[in-house]
């Protein structure tokens, strides 16, 4: 079957938030005399509730923590990091090429729809989807469950074999393969040494693999 839609992880795919979101949860664990373990903070990678981080940074505490004031100030940080980001390598490519070989295209994201919707404001790329699919903090549907991506491609009108996604997280390729879609790991600074084995195929960076290369191939 032809290749008819791309459907896109959100946070560390289109955009490097990966990388924002750990350092503002380093500066509050380096506050308190800690680091943050990154074992711990891959279970968190591209899903909802993946780890109590809030719990484990109160046990290393030895207190309950004023989490509304801290959780105010990560975010701050975090979002004062995201303000120089951009779309990363290769992804205009591939919005572009959706839009000229005439592809569906869609986001599909365990975030929520109000934290795509702001970045895609600023990075000023709104326009263009035929769907965002989101968890919304909901953890019965966020991934690696493929339910979001279930979702996606009834909203698209594809099947599954009409599709290919690009995830750059175990809990994203686990969710994208589970729908029984060709899945592309893309990993990030985070990510990589996470492994994406379980992709369909792993490259370092979608400017690698130019969209008409990829559709030939799968071709």
């Amino acid at each position: 079957m032809p290749i008819r839609a791309f459907l896109f992880d959100f946070d560390g795919l289109l955009v490097d938030t990966e990388t924002a979101s750990r350092a503002g949860w380093e500066l509050l664990y380096r506050e308190h005399g800690h680091e943050l373990p990154p074992e711990k903070w891959a279970l968190m990678v591209g899903t909802v509730d993946g780890w109590d981080i809030w719990g484990h940074l109160e046990e290393l505490a030895g207190e309950p923590l004023d989490r509304e004031t801290l959780n105010a100030r990560r975010v701050a940080h975090e979002l004062s990091l995201l303000e120089l980001e951009v779309l990363r390598p290769g992804i205009a490519e591939y919005l572009g090429a959706a839009t000229r070989l005439g592809l569906r295209r869609a986001i599909v994201s365990s975030s929520s729809r109000a934290w795509i919707d702001r970045h895609l404001a600023r990075l000023e790329h709104t326009a263009g989807w035929d769907a965002i699919v989101t968890a919304d903090y909901d953890a019965e549907r966020a991934k690696p469950r493929p339910t979001l991506y279930l979702e996606a491609l009834e909203r698209l009108g594809v099947s599954a074999g009409e599709a290919v996604a690009f995830e750059d997280s175990p809990n994203g390729v686990r969710a994208a393969t589970g729908a029984g879609i060709f899945t592309v790991g893309v990993p990030n600074a985070i990510t990589r040494e996470l492994g994406l084995e379980g992709a369909d195929l792993v490259v370092d960076s979608l400017a690698d693999l130019p969209p008409d290369a990829l559709i030939a191939r799968l071709g």
